[in-house]
């Protein structure tokens, strides 16, 4: 007798848990339609909100030029400020294609970070070459420092992206 009031409790539990496990299913499956609904009708509502913002502007916007437009016929990334143009020697000219990025100064090393016209960045530590005979020779928080090996002359980089040619610092 004890068997059958076992089998029979079984039973009776399973039957419960299964029918408890539909309802919560079906429970689910509710959620996930009316989320699917709310979903389809915010987008619809940001759909109508921008095609009014395009009406009330006229047009959608244009995209950005590429270039400048306050930058003037210059094409390069910084200018040589010196006395005479005429002055600018052929390390100043390749320093002119980088950007002054970042300067870290550390306890025991100091580094500089350039930027050149395409996005490429160059990280330099003080006394390493940017090119052949343009040197890292000091760095600050508002410049970086080059000597040309040719002539012992400076050239001073600073982050408005000016160059200035001097003799001695």
């Amino acid at each position: 007798m004890n068997f059958f009031r076992i089998a029979l409790l079984v039973l009776f539990l399973t039957f419960i848990s299964f029918n408890a496990y539909s309802d919560n299913n079906e429970a689910e499956q509710n959620i996930v339609e009316k989320a699917k609904d709310i979903n389809k009708k915010l987008k619809e509502k940001q759909n109508s909100t921008q095609a009014n913002i395009d009406s009330e502007i006229g047009k959608t916007e244009e995209p950005l030029p590429l270039n400048d437009p306050f930058a003037g016929d210059t094409a390069t990334a910084s200018t040589i400020v010196t006395a005479e143009e005429e002055e600018a020697t052929e390390a100043a000219i390749a320093l002119r294609s980088y950007k002054l990025a970042a300067t870290f100064t550390g306890d025991f090393d100091k580094f500089v970070t350039l930027v050149n016209d395409s996005g490429e960045y160059v990280t330099l530590e003080l006394f390493e070459e940017l090119s052949s005979g343009l040197k890292l020779v000091d760095v600050n928080a508002k410049e970086a420092i080059f000597q040309k090996e040719d002539d012992g002359t400076y050239l001073i980089m600073n982050f408005k992206n000016q160059i200035k040619e001097e003799d001695e610092l």
